[in-house]
């Protein structure tokens, strides 16, 4: 799948602001300010200390400044988000994993709100060190900045709240009404798939928004809606406090059908901070500590279990 299909908006602001109080996000210190940085940190009820060894690893500039720059295009639920609309404090999966990467560190990761499309030319310029914005590791990226690879994002299918149609697969989908935005890579799949339902009928419905879909879905117009994985998990999990839909979990595409991993973007001129972040990110799935970050997200099933560093193979 590309970078970010048109399903990126996935709750209006304010009920993405309630919602991400009611997980605890709310009061965490976005301002990033440089200096020392905490001997620990409790992050998704984690408290993360810092590593002696993983700091000194880093490169002499990002030590003495005790941050790390760090672009992110806010909001993209659940990755990224604002606490409060209007307001400049963050939360989400990204900005989680990113102060549980800085405690390890024992540096500060600066967020700084960035357009996606600015990203990577802000690292090359030297006014980024790094980006956490569910970045598709891509060949083509890899060619002007380093991936840390920590998540992977595909298409998933939810559900009506206790799955009553008993879908588990993609294939289960053959024989029913599906509700998609127009113009995704999710509409692509549902299109290519049907030529494998044989004369079990997969009958496409197309939106024009995501909530347009999840309103077909709540009616019972539909029998499920295919969008992004992390979408549908963070969906799955807010809305109605988590009684009105079911995200499907396919352990044959854990990270979501057609998955392709997300990374942390590093800027070339800082190889010793991309293994840092590496080896970093590495102790925090082996503590569990990423687990936890990503559960609290609804999206458990996307992580990662091995830090990779360019992954992708395209």
């Amino acid at each position: 799948m590309t970078f970010r299909s048109a399903s990126r908006h996935l709750v209006p602001a304010a009920a993405t602001t309630a919602l991400a109080c009611l997980l605890g996000a709310c009061g965490t210190d976005s301002d990033g300010t440089a200096g020392k940085a905490p001997a620990s940190l409790k992050i998704a009820g984690v408290t993360v200390k810092k590593d002696a060894q993983l700091h000194a690893a880093l490169p002499d500039a990002v030590k003495k400044a005790g941050t790390v720059r760090v672009a992110s295009d806010v909001p993209y639920a659940p990755f990224e988000m604002f606490v409060k609309e209007g307001g400049s404090e963050l939360t989400g999966l990204d900005y989680d994993l990113g102060q549980a990467l800085g405690a390890r560190l024992g540096v500060t990761l600066k967020f700084t709100p960035q357009k996606f499309d600015g990203i990577v030319p802000a690292i090359q310029a030297g006014k980024f060190d790094a980006a956490m914005s569910a970045i598709t590791d891509n060949k083509e990226r890899q060619q002007v900045v380093d991936f840390v690879d920590y998540s992977q994002s595909g298409s998933g299918i939810l559900v009506a709240e206790g799955n009553p149609k008993k879908i588990a697969t993609l294939h289960d989908l053959c024989g029913r009404k599906v509700a998609v935005q127009a113009a995704t890579n999710q509409l692509k799949l549902l299109k290519a798939h049907r030529k494998e339902c044989g004369g079990r009928q997969l009958e496409i419905q197309t939106y024009p928004k995501d909530s347009d879909a999840q309103l077909a879905l709540r009616s019972g117009k539909v029998d499920a809606e295919v969008l992004t994985k992390p979408a549908a998990g963070w969906t799955a999990k807010t809305a109605d406090a988590g009684k009105a839909f079911d995200l499907v979990e396919d352990p044959e595409a854990p990270g979501g059908y057609n998955a392709s991993p997300n990374g942390i973007a590093i800027s070339k001129k800082l190889p010793q901070l991309t293994d840092a972040v590496q080896k970093a990110l590495q102790s925090l799935i082996d503590d569990g500590t990423v687990k936890k970050i990503y559960t609290k997200y609804g999206v458990a099933s996307i992580a990662l279990k091995s830090a990779t560093k360019n992954a992708a193979v395209d």
